[in-house]
Order: C-alpha cells, then structure tokens, then sequence
C-alpha cells in the first residue's frame, strides 16, 4: 500500500513537472522599448498593455518593458521594431520619416481639448492618418496615448500675441514645431529638451513649450515662471508593433492584442486628466504663476497654428490627403 501512495505521489509530481514545463514552453515574450523614464504615462501605458495581454492570454504573453531608452535611443530601438529584433516600440511622429502623415499627431492648434482628441484618435481620424503605415514602413500603430498639451513657459507675462513676437523661446527640432513658432512671431531656438534650464539662466532662451508633465518634472517654471495655458499642440505617442508579427498571430491572439491596446489607451487617456490637475497644483505650489490666455491671444495663435497646416499640402498626399484628415478631426469638435 505504500509503494503504491509513493508510486502515486511521484507520477503527480512528474504530471505537474510536465504540465509546468509545457505552460513555460508556450509562453511568448514580448519586448517593447520607449524612451520615457518610469512613471511617465507612455511607460506606464507599456506597462497596463503587459498587464492586460497576460490577463487576457492566461499567461501565454510575457510583456517585458524597456524605458528611458535602455535598448537604444529612439531609431535605434524603432528600426529595430522594423525588423523584428524587438516585436513593439512606443514612439510618435519620428515615424513620419516613413509617412508623412503620422506628423498630423502633432498638429498645432487641431484640438480643443483632450476630450475632442480622445474622439478623434478613437475614430476615424486615427484610421485616417495609419491608412498606408504599414505598408510603407514595417510597422502597425495600434493605439494613441496622450502625453498632453504643450504650453508656453516664459520669463514674463503674455497678454497678447505681440508678447511672444521676438521672444528667443526653445523648440524641438521639428520642422512643424519650428514652422508653428515663425508664424507667432517667436525667435524659435532649436535645442535638446536637457539644455533648456541652462540656456534660461545664460540668457540664451527667454522660455520654451512643454506639457505640464515636464514642466513640473524639471522645474523650469523656477528660471521662467509664468506659465501660460495655450495649448497648442498635443503630444501624442503611441504603441506600435513589427507588421509581420501582427499578422502572424492567430486570430484569437491578434483580438487580444487589438484588446490590450485599446484598455491601456483608455488607462493613459484617463490616467492624463487626474496629472494635468495634480502638475498644476505642483508648479503653483513652488512658485510657478498659471494663466489662462485671453480669447484674443487664443484665437490668434489658432489662426498661427492653422497657417502652418500648409506644410502638410505638399508631403501628406498619399494615400489619404491632409485636408481629409484634418477635416476629419474638425468634425469631432464638440458643437457649442
């Protein structure tokens, strides 16, 4: 009778060793690189979308995430994406290098608020601007997760448009960025992000554009206090993954995906509102001075902000053409 519990006993242990081994074999690691550090929405949106796929999958899905760039600076890790090294990245508009499209993300003065681009990267804008991504560059945007919107931050007060003519302020070093500066008026000056708060103190920049988020995590409002709630451009980033890989799922498998994209968007979208009130209290709390710009002031960097859609009239033609897209996005606005 004991031989045959030990007999028993030893043939369970061997099922579970088996059964163990069997579940580790199936299981799939899935890489993805962004360039944010931890704690930041794009990261912690990597982060939900492992989550949410190993729920879904029961396990056979392993995220790992890789932020701060620690697999390469932003094209190094998106060329790997392209040629499956790594199977996702977290990106935004460098990918317009292989459609020119994707740089309407960014557009300057497209959306009122987060709601109106929640609507618009929920629907058919959204579908409008990856239409041909794909093919062209290796690579499927599956989701969008909102960084927030960029506002000025500034040595003085700006009441009018005339406050930022001349105004020596930082851009990144993006066509578009640049582009949307010349037509305020503003002295764009092209540099890192890392060198703003230097450049502040030496006088070589009289403030610059971020989101909230940033402008709280690096304290410049301490060199260029007031802070102004233009809200210009959205940044926004989003999930991709290498096209082959996608389409090599099965079916079930690629619903999953399609699935985890879509409830970490949601995570991020969400997760945004409730920073965009807590950086505001951080950055009044230590000094900072936020305004509200007057209607004047808005509807001028607006009409700024749409004088700089022509650079889209010559590079987004193919296979949807900017003005599509763009009036796809206005007819999200919310009627008032």
């Amino acid at each position: 009778m004991k031989k045959l519990c030990l007999f028993i006993l030893m043939f369970s242990f061997a099922v579970v060793a088996m059964l163990t081994t069997a579940q580790a074999a199936e299981k799939i690691e899935i890489k993805i690189a962004g360039m944010k550090p931890e704690g930041e929405p794009e990261t912690l949106g990597m982060h939900k979308f492992g989550e949410i796929l190993a729920k879904l999958s029961n396990g056979k899905y392993d995220v790992k995430v890789f932020p701060n760039s620690t697999l390469g600076k932003e094209d190094a890790y998106i060329a790997s994406t392209r040629r499956g090294a790594i199977q996702m990245c977290a990106t935004g508009t460098q990918v317009s290098a292989f459609h020119p499209a994707m740089a309407m993300l960014e557009t300057p003065m497209l959306f009122d608020d987060l709601n109106h681009a929640r609507r618009a990267m929920e629907g058919k804008t959204f579908q409008l601007i990856n239409k041909g991504f794909p093919e062209k560059s290796g690579l499927r945007m599956i989701n969008a997760f909102p960084l927030g919107f960029r506002h000025f931050y500034t040595k003085k007060v700006l009441n009018t448009l005339d406050d930022l003519k001349g105004l020596r302020l930082r851009v990144p070093n993006i066509p578009l960025y640049i582009n949307f500066a010349k037509e305020c008026g503003i002295a764009g000056q092209a540099m890192p992000f890392a060198e703003v708060v230097t450049g502040l103190d030496s006088g070589v920049v009289d403030g610059g554009d971020s989101p909230l988020a940033d402008i709280a995590a690096t304290r410049v409002y301490e060199k260029a206090p007031q802070i102004t709630l233009s809200g210009h451009i959205l940044v926004i980033h989003a999930l991709f993954i290498n096209d082959k890989f996608y389409q090599g799922l099965p079916d079930q498998d690629r619903k999953w995906f399609d699935q985890a994209a879509k409830e970490s968007a949601d995570y991020v979208w969400d997760l945004l509102a409730k920073l965009e009130v807590e950086n505001r209290d951080k950055i009044t709390k230590g000094g900072g001075k936020i305004a509200e710009p007057s209607k004047a002031f808005k509807d001028a960097i607006t009409a700024a902000g749409r004088r700089s859609w022509k650079l889209f009239d010559d590079t987004v033609k193919d296979p949807v053409p900017a003005k599509a897209i763009l009036e796809s996005a206005e007819a999200y606005r919310a009627k008032k």
